[in-house]
């Protein structure tokens, strides 16, 4: 018998783990990546008694495995907040889904724990940019201004972190960020011990962000204003490959009324052409779209944000076009 776990590399997956594992500690084989690494169970062979716990990627994108391991007589726990299509009907399947715009894994592995690490839960809801819910639950826990802001750096930081084209991008690799910390019951109690990662993660954050934010939009739907949609192109550098993801959720706190499409130059050219990794946010006054936008051009994800791992250059205009359309 073998102990799996299986999570996203961003901050959601991480603190999902984390709650899990200080509520049930276990000796696992950790499989997990960067954020766009989501198609985890087929990393993975299992044998009859494994038992697999698989948080915050796609249960669609895992479809083949799960049900391979299902078949060898694994047990698998799995809860995650994006699109699952059809989740099988089977005993040894434990599924917590919850697809809406206002949750994350996290929150639903608390729901599941019945809050018993819901600072865990808080970090992630924070880094995953639902703040109003974070927020909520910081105050509902008697946290101050500065607690919180404490919690809500740790998070960004930490779902930072999970943002690049590979695992040298990361100042962590996601597995030693976990391990580093299902070692404290508490978020306050990881930044007190551990100042050299907390000032990593947030001064890294804030450098890079800095750099990001001095980026003139490649196309606006309403040039000057604060509505419709915006398009970036971030540049081929290790900066720019950290914070694509996270410059969205900034631009969307910003703006909540524009949706925005952060483009990445990925190293490698698709067919001699420059490339792109996307990152997709819907307008954080109207979060719906953005996964069904990624589907079209071979991505995924959910309502408020989504993704497109490749993006060629010829469909850049499309991309523009299929944001105007959606958010006009």
């Amino acid at each position: 018998m073998a102990d799996y776990d299986l999570f996203n590399g961003d901050a959601d997956g991480i603190c999902s783990l984390v709650q899990l594992r200080l509520a049930e500690p276990r000796i696992s084989t950790l499989i997990t990546g960067i954020k766009r690494d989501i198609k985890l169970m087929g990393h993975i062979r299992p044998e009859a008694g494994d038992r697999i716990t698989v948080l915050d990627v796609s249960m669609e994108k895992n479809q083949k495995g799960l049900h391979a391991a299902l078949e060898a007589g694994a047990t698998v726990f799995y809860a995650d907040h994006h699109q699952s299509g059809d989740i099988p009907d089977h005993p040894a399947l434990s599924a917590h889904i919850n697809t809406a715009s206002n949750t994350c894994t996290a929150l639903i592995v608390d729901y599941y724990l019945e809050g018993k690490y819901r600072d865990w839960a808080i970090v992630a809801a924070y880094g995953d940019n639902i703040t109003q819910v974070a927020e909520e639950l910081a105050n509902q826990a008697g946290y101050n201004t500065a607690q919180k802001l404490m919690l809500e750096q740790l998070g960004v930081g930490m779902n930072y972190n999970g943002y690049g084209a590979s695992l040298d991008d990361l100042f962590y690799h996601p597995a030693e960020l976990f391990r580093i910390a299902v070692q404290y019951e508490t978020p306050f109690d990881m930044i007190e011990t551990r100042q050299d990662v907390y000032r990593t993660l947030t001064v890294g954050y804030q450098e890079d962000m800095d750099k990001g934010l001095s980026i003139t939009p490649y196309s606006e739907t309403h040039p000057g204003e604060e509505k419709g949609a915006a398009m970036m192109i971030l540049p081929n550098e290790q900066w720019a490959r950290r914070i694509s993801g996270v410059l969205g959720n900034e631009l969307a706190n910003r703006f909540p009324d524009r949706a925005h499409a952060i483009l990445t130059e990925l190293p490698e050219p698709l067919n001699g052409e420059m490339a792109y990794l996307v990152s997709l946010r819907a307008p954080k006054n109207n979060l719906t779209g953005a996964d069904t936008i990624a589907v079209k051009f071979g991505g995924g994800g959910r309502k408020g944000a989504a993704g497109i791992d490749v993006l060629a250059t010829a469909d850049m205009d499309k991309l523009a076009d299929a944001l105007a359309e959606a958010y006009a």
